[in-house]
Formats: structure tokens, sequence, C-alpha cells
């Protein structure tokens, strides 16, 4: 009797301790074995993968042994009769709260039964699954997200309907939770229950309004084209048609890439770009527009200047299209440093616009425009049209159709037609950022922006020259209202109120070798700017060109004159100023014209050609041209694993006094990633990337983090993997764990006691 006694308790033991010990076990040898990078990220960034274990212990367990077999027996068969009867009675209630919409009931119901038996029946967790769905509320959106993961942590994952989990995914991207919501595709693809892109694509445009989801909307396309890249799939097997269902279309592939260009994952697009042709994916208007916009932010010139034969053929293009493509071309000309081609570029619209002025077809279609009452074809309709689209979209983000709609529409028509009405919503928050190139009945112009940045782009040069004969050819082509208002006048005013006297003298001397005569409030500007600045010989000097010109000053320009030259002890001078000013019968002024300029770009809320070029040069930063031409180069040799020619081309480019950025860095690594085993490499490259850090300001984007955490966790390189999570958290940067926790368990599951840490020089340390 005490021999078996002491079988039982050994035997209750054993069901006690052993999933709570072997938990233990496996997360102190993980900790063991990899260091400091899996105590964090097992709970955080990898998530624990034995949580499914615990909680065994509670349902087991001994009876006490002083209590009578038979009796024993007899409670046992009465409790399981009596808890048959009470789960029978729970999922009716379950059911019963479920169509009463009584959240709160169906959770209280389901965990009792949960305690009693284990989950209810497929049809009873469906169920509450699509009622919580068809709530939308976020509380109840979790609560059934932490069911599902909850299941499937228990292995349980065949209690779930396709359609069931595509429902609540949409239900949770429409939401504002893009995160749960790829977590679910990425598990439905796990399953290979394959959902169809007509469906898929629905959830990736809800996702993408934020930069969160819009980043998973790019991650979720790569890994579902590696599926069927270089022709892995078969399309003639029938077998193969549900796989061949979820391959990605041009639609969700220009969702994601609007999504990438509105919250500025650009790299992470030209990645996408790149898998378009390896598994087949055809090209519409719509692509080659966002195409323009991401090759323009990457510095791809040369590949945005063979999209304009492209653009040109394309039969479905609009203005809107021309003028996003042709403000792409200006700003990637003026970020090279091209002066030459964007001001070339900008005369050729105006000389068009000029024609299409002057031709008859113009004057007919403004008299038809007159005659019919039609408005012109400006920006405030488009802009009209864009805000009753997008207040369209926002009403329907709030409902939601219901379940049995969604299951009875088999091709999920309308999951797809609601994932285009998204993309066009992205399109026109897109388009709103053009600002250099605008359209008048279909005439290409170029707007005040585009002349500001030129001509903060020639001052800066130092080109006066160009900048003075670029814009005399402008005008002669678009004529001002008045002399004032020309746009040399303007760019003058703002070089004297930002100090740069001798630049604004450069451009009168310029304007008057041109034989264009300046207004005398030019003059009486610059000729108070000295004065302030106390440079009589250029006084003199301005003096005799205003009195050649037969140029009359005002009075506050003579009070400064006057001023100057008692100041510098000139009494005489200043005397014969004053005759002068008296025989001219020059009457007392108040604020000059350049003081009411001034002041009006300072108070007024509209922004005026001067105003914004004063605004560009105080607050933008000089660009270094050549480092896009040096980033080209080694991206060109990292596309094509020449990591050789691309280290050397780095060296170069450093030789040459070019600081390299976050792309620079960028295209090496994922380089180097594309070869594979070269992380000692990786590390070398984040060792200087702080070290840079540490001596200019170089800014560490989310898309350069993401490629050296991946490179790290791949190689197994734990202790650098910490220092960029801890950079990322600092800058607040989004981190797919799901992708990194899958990245883990895929290549380092498997733990090596006594395994050689990988080689780390001193400097990589550091």
């Amino acid at each position: 009797m005490a021999k078996m006694l002491a079988i039982r308790k050994l035997r209750c033991n054993v069901i006690r301790a052993t999933p709570s010990s072997f938990s233990s076990f496996v997360a102190d040898e993980i900790s063991h074995a990899k260091g400091n990078f899996l105590r964090r990220p097992i709970c955080q960034l990898i998530g624990s993968q034995w949580d499914c274990m615990n909680g065994a212990s509670a349902i087991l367990g001994c009876h006490d042994h002083s209590v009578n077999q038979n009796h024993f027996f007899s409670d046992m068969t009465g409790t399981i009769l009596v808890q048959a009867r009470d789960l029978g009675k729970l999922s009716i209630e379950i059911q019963s709260a479920i169509e009463g919409h009584r959240y709160e009931d169906v959770w209280r119901f389901y965990e009792q039964h949960v305690q009693m038996e284990g989950f209810p029946r497929k049809s009873v967790v469906n169920q509450m699954l699509t009622c919580y769905a068809q709530s939308l509320d976020l509380y109840w959106l979790e609560k059934a997200f932490g069911l599902v993961e909850q299941v499937f942590e228990r292995g349980k994952q065949t209690l779930f309907e396709k359609e069931t989990l595509i429902y609540l995914s949409f239900a949770l991207a429409r939401s504002g939770l893009p995160v749960p919501a790829s977590v679910l595709l990425r598990k439905l693809i796990g399953m290979e229950e394959y959902p169809p892109v007509s469906a898929w694509s629905g959830i990736l445009a809800h996702m993408s309004r934020s930069a969160p989801g819009a980043y998973l909307a790019a991650e979720l396309i790569l890994e579902i084209g590696y599926l069927f890249q270089n022709n892995r799939v078969d399309p003639r097997k029938k077998s193969n048609s549900p796989l061949i269902a979820m391959k990605p279309n041009t639609v969700a592939f220009n969702i994601a890439l609007a999504g990438c260009l509105l919250f500025g994952t650009t790299r992470k697009a030209e990645q996408l770009l790149d898998m378009m042709p390896r598994i087949g994916v055809k090209t519409d208007s719509t692509l080659l527009i966002i195409m323009s916009h991401i090759y323009e932010r990457n510095g791809r010139r040369e590949e945005l200047k063979k999209l304009k034969r492209h653009i040109n053929e394309a039969p479905d293009l609009t203005d809107a299209h021309f003028r996003q493509y042709y403000n792409c071309l200006l700003t990637c000309h003026l970020k090279f440093g091209d002066l030459d081609s964007a001001s070339q570029m900008v005369l050729e619209m105006l000389q068009k616009a000029k024609e299409a002025r002057n031709s008859l077809a113009a004057v007919k279609l403004n008299f038809e425009s007159v005659v019919n009452g039609y408005p012109s074809p400006h920006v405030q309709v488009s802009s009209n049209a864009e805000r009753d689209n997008l207040d369209k979209l926002e009403s329907t983000v709030c409902h939601i159709i219901s379940f049995d709609d969604f299951s009875r529409d088999r091709k999920f028509a309308k999951l797809e037609a609601e994932a285009r009405e998204m993309l066009d919503s992205l399109l026109n928050r897109l388009q709103k950022q053009v600002e250099m190139i605008a359209t008048e009945r279909g005439i290409l112009q170029p707007t005040e922006r585009t002349y500001v940045k030129l001509a903060k782009a020639f001052l800066e040069a130092g080109k006066i020259k160009e900048l003075t004969e670029f814009l005399i050819k402008a005008e002669k082509e678009d004529s001002p209202a008045s002399a004032d208002e020309s746009i040399l006048v303007q760019v003058i005013n703002s070089c004297i109120s930002l100090g740069w006297i001798d630049r604004a003298h450069d451009l009168l001397d310029e304007m008057r070798f041109s034989g264009i005569v300046a207004s005398s409030s030019v003059y009486s500007s610059l000729l108070k700017a000295y004065c302030g600045a106390n440079r009589a010989t250029e006084i003199t000097s301005l003096l005799r060109e205003v009195r050649k010109a037969g140029i009359q000053l005002d009075s506050s320009c003579y009070e400064a004159l006057i001023q100057s030259r008692v100041l510098q002890k000139d009494n005489e001078g200043a005397l014969h100023l004053f005759k002068e000013m008296k025989e001219a019968k020059i009457p007392r002024a108040g604020p000059t014209e350049f003081d009411i300029l001034v002041n009006g770009c300072a108070e007024s809320g509209e922004a005026g050609l001067m105003s914004q070029l004063l605004q560009e040069i105080k607050e933008g930063q000089r660009e270094d041209c050549g480092v896009h031409d040096w980033n080209n180069v080694i991206h060109f040799f990292c596309k094509k694993r020449l990591m050789q020619d691309a280290e050397k081309a780095l060296k170069k480019m450093r030789s040459l006094g070019h600081t390299p950025n976050a792309q620079t860095f960028h295209s090496m690594v994922t380089g180097y990633a594309a070869i594979g085993g070269k992380y000692t490499e990786v590390t070398e490259l984040w060792g200087e990337m702080k070290s840079l850090a540490s001596a200019v300001p170089m800014k560490f984007d989310q898309e350069l983090l993401d490629s050296v955490l991946y490179t790290f966790v791949r190689g197994g390189f734990f202790v650098r993997a910490n220092e960029v999570v801890d950079m990322m958290e600092r800058g607040k940067m989004f981190i797919d764990k799901y992708k990194y926790r899958m990245l883990f368990l895929k290549y380092h599951k498997t733990i090596y006691r006594g395994k050689v840490p990988k080689f780390q020089t001193e400097s990589q340390v550091l």
C-alpha cells in the first residue's frame, strides 16, 4: 500500500512540475546561450513560444488520498454529467449573447467554457470572432485577436474558418490596428489557407493609412511575392489555384507603394519595384507616376529620364499625372545641382504656355468657358473633388460590411472596390505634395516655388550672371504686371533683406547690362543697406549709377545718406545732399515700398515669392549634390552584388570629401545581406555609422536600422542587434516583431552549448 502511494505521489509530482520546469529550462538555456539580446527580446521582440505549455498544471492535479475510491469515482461521474449539461447550456447562452450583441456576456460565458472544458466548438468560436469584428470596437477587437493568438498557441487553429480570419483582419485594419491585421494574414498563409488578392488588398489599403501599417504592407507584399519569384509556382497545376489567387496584382503594389511614399519609406518601395518583374506584374499609368515619385525621392535621375518616353506614350494620363512627373523631374535636377537642365525645363514650359495663350484654340476655349458658365479647370475644382472623396472615405471607415454579406461575396468584390477607393485617396494625398508645377487648361506652368528653389540654388552656387539671364528670359515669356512685381526685383529685395548686399548689387548690375532699368525702390533699398553697413565706396559708386540713369530717390533714402555722411564726419557732403533734396522738392514720405514689402512678408498669412525665398534660404539646408551621384554608383554595384567595387566607390566618396548618408549605408547593408555571410562587414559598417553620427548630424531612419537589425539577427550578432533595437526604440520607430520572431525561430531555435561566439574586433565594440 505504501509503495502504491509512493508511485501515485511521484506521478502527481511529475504532472505538476514538468511543464513549468521545461519552460524555465528552455528560457534559461536560451539566455545562457544567446546573451542579453534574448533576455529582453524573448518576451518583447521575439516573444515566448512556450506559453502554450503553461497552465497544464492548473488543470491536472492530485486528489486527497484519504478519500474512499468508490466515493471518488462516484463524485467524478456526477461532476462529468453536470459539466456536460452546463457546457451545452453555456454554448446556447454564448450564441444567445452573440445574437443580442451583449459582448461582455459573450466573453464571460466563453471564459467559463474554457475553464470547464476548453474552447467551444468551431461554429461558436467563429461566431464570437465575427460578432466582435462587426462591432468595430477597439477593446473587443483586441479581445478577439487575443482569442486567436490563444487558440494558435494551443495548436487548435483548425477551429477557425478562413473567411472568419479574413473578416477579422479586415475589421482590425479598418479600425487602425495594422499590426494584428498583418499577423492574421501571416498566420493564414502559414496555415496554407491562402487569402485571395481581392480580399487582402482591401486589408492592405486600410493598413496603409498609417506609417507602421504602410511599412507592414510593403513587408507583406515582399513576403507573398517571394513565393512567386522566378516562376516557382506552376499555374497549370489545379492544386496551386488557391495560391495563384493570392498573387499580388498591380492594385496591391500601387497601394503599398503609395503608402511608402506618403510615410517616407521610399527605399522599401524601390525593393517592391525590383520584385515586380520577377513575379510578372504589369505596370499601368498610376504605377508610372508612382515610380517617378520613388525615383525622385531616391535620387535615381537616369531611371526618371527613361520614364519620360513611357509617360508620353501612355494613353490614359491626365493633367495631374503630367504635373506630378515633371515636378519630380525638376526636383531631381535641382537635387543634383543641374541648374542648366532645370532652368531650360522651366523656360520650355513658359514658352509653350505663351504659345498656347496666343493660339486660336486657347481663345476658343476661353470663349466657350465664358458662354457655358464653366469654371476654369484649375486647382480649386480638383481640390474640392478630392475633399469630397476623402470625406466619403472617412465616413465609410466608420461602417463595415456585415459578415453575412461578406460571406456571400465569394469573389470579395466589395473589398476589392474599397481597395481601389482607398488607393484613390492615397494618390490624392500624394498629389497634394506637388508644389513646383501647376496646370492651367492643360498647360504646364512653373509656380512661385519653382523660382524660389532655382533662385536659391543659383545664389548658393554663386552663379549671379546665370541667374539674371534665366530670370530675364523667364520674364520675356511671362511678362509681370509691373516692374516691381518682376521675379528679378523680388530676388534682389530678398538678397537685401538677408544682408547679401554684394549679391544684390551684382544682380542689379547684370540687370542694367541687359538693358533693363530697375525702379527707384530697388536702388533706394540697396543704398540704405549700404548706409547701414557704412560702406562709403559702394555708396558713392551706386549714387553715380542712380544719377546717370536719371532715377529719383525718395526722402527716406536721402535721410539715410545724410545720416551716413554725418557719421563719417563729412558735413559738406551731408549739406550737399540736403540741398539736393530740397531742390528736387521731394516730399517727406511714410514707409518705403521695400519696408512695406518686408513687413507684409512677416505679417501676412499669404506667402509670396519674396517671403518664400526668405524662408527657404533661412530654414533650408545646403545640400551636397555630389552625394547623390556617388549613392547611385554604390547602389548600382550593390544591386549587381559587386561589393568589392562598392567598397572602392565608398572609399573614393570619402576621399573626395563627401559624407555618406543613410541611403549610402542602406545600399551597402542590403548588398552584403544579398550575398550572405558578410556579417562581420556589416558590423564594421555599424561601428562606422555610430562614430559618424557622433561627429556629424547623421539621421538614422527606420529603413536603414531595420536592414541592419535583420542582418544581425540573421547572423546571430545579438549584442549588436540589441544596440539597434535600443536606437529604434529611442527614435520611436516601428519594429516588426513578428518578422524577427520568425527569423529567430528559423535560424536560431536549436541551442548549441559551448558554441564559439562570433568574432568582433575592439573597434566594432566601441
